[in-house]
């Protein structure tokens, strides 16, 4: 399986007040950073050695790699 440490993905809030959290690595998994968008902002964020997942709070557009993702 491909590691996937160092892509980039990016999200775009479509509403104010969206949540994006970053999850740690390791055999714990704990939130270790958070960000709250503004409607129409965007974060460009990175996979790294201390973040394994990202959770999304909101409505939001996020792209990746592998193509484009709405929440609801």
């Amino acid at each position: 399986m491909e590691n996937n440490q160092g892509d980039y993905f990016v999200i775009k809030a479509k509403e104010g007040g969206v949540h994006v959290i970053g999850l740690t690595r390791g055999h714990d998994t704990r939130f270790h950073h958070t960000e709250k968008l503004d409607k129409g902002e965007v974060m460009i964020a990175q996979f790294t050695e201390h973040t394994s997942a990202v959770k999304v709070r909101g409505k939001a557009t996020v792209y990746t790699k592998f193509g484009m993702i709405e929440t609801d």
